[in-house]
């Protein structure tokens, strides 16, 4: 089976079957009022909204969940919508809940978070979050974790454009 093809969704539950779970923080978010908890997706962030659409085109993907908040819902529409999918909501709170529910749930799905939950859930999925989310402009971080039995593999691309490459990384 090549990288990122699923198995029949009736097989999808089934303990061999190779899950892949890919993972980002949502894109750019307004920053104009410090005071606003739930801010839109910035331009910058919509174009990366999209790009993220054109990386997970022929990912298969069964499922696409994302926290309940403007800049993450607006993070995953872009690949919902080519997929003729619902954007899920899940509950950031719970991520050893949820983690529990992508181990045995469809074969290829997207999770949208931020950058402190995003990272947590690789850890309870049994990946390597690697480093921290720099909070201020690392927008473009995407696990691809790919999950066999008890076996979790974890792989980083970045996708979108640079943010200032030479200073950020």
């Amino acid at each position: 089976m090549a990288f990122g093809q699923t198995a029949a969704s009736e097989t999808s539950r089934d303990e061999t079957v190779t899950r892949v779970i890919y993972l980002v923080r949502h894109a750019e978010k307004e920053t104009g009022d410090p005071g606003e908890r739930d801010p839109v997706l910035t331009e910058k962030g919509r174009r990366r909204a999209e790009a993220l659409a054109r990386v997970l085109r022929d990912a298969r993907i069964e499922r696409v969940y994302s926290t309940d908040y403007q800049r993450t819902r607006q993070t995953a529409a872009p690949v919902a919508e080519r997929l003729g999918l619902p954007v899920e909501l899940y509950d950031p709170r719970d991520l050893e809940g949820f983690a529990s529910t992508l181990r045995t749930g469809p074969a290829s799905v997207l999770v949208v978070g931020h950058s402190n939950t995003t990272p947590e859930l690789v850890t309870q999925l049994g990946g390597e979050p690697g480093s921290d989310i720099r909070e201020s402009h690392e927008y473009d971080r995407l696990y691809v974790l790919v999950l066999r039995g008890d076996e979790t593999t974890t792989l980083l691309q970045r996708y979108g454009e640079c943010q200032s490459c030479e200073e950020a990384y």
